[in-house]
């Protein structure tokens, strides 16, 4: 007896359904998944201000703090999501409904929304 999954959230990067969080692209060779019970904890990343030039970082890091999976669309989102798993370089990742991964991860209660950081 097979159990089926759902898929509460896909915008083609970035997958959310009963196994955890996927991001497409974030190796040059394919995806990171992320069980949710990995996931510490998500912070919104304004990528407006001081953080726009970061709109502009379509993949990898330019400060060893951050990895940006590829997205192509994301000089054009104001919105990006920081995902705490422990180790110092974090996923960052800029999904088409930051507001929608960010309440099915807080749904999950094994991560809450903190306030922005800049």
């Amino acid at each position: 007896m097979s159990r089926e999954s759902t898929t509460p959230y896909d915008d083609g990067g970035i997958r959310c359904d009963d196994q955890g969080l996927t991001i497409r692209r974030y190796y040059p060779w394919g995806t990171k998944q992320i069980s949710y019970t990995s996931i510490r904890g998500v912070m919104r990343l304004p990528l407006t201000g001081a953080n726009r030039v970061r709109r502009w970082r379509i993949w990898g890091s330019g400060d060893f703090l951050h990895w940006w999976n590829f997205d192509s669309q994301r000089p054009k989102k104001n919105m990006a999501l920081v995902i705490d798993i422990g180790h110092h370089v974090r996923p960052t990742i800029t999904p088409d409904d930051p507001d929608a991964v960010e309440r099915i991860l807080a749904e999950r209660r094994l991560c809450r929304p903190r306030p922005a950081v800049s």
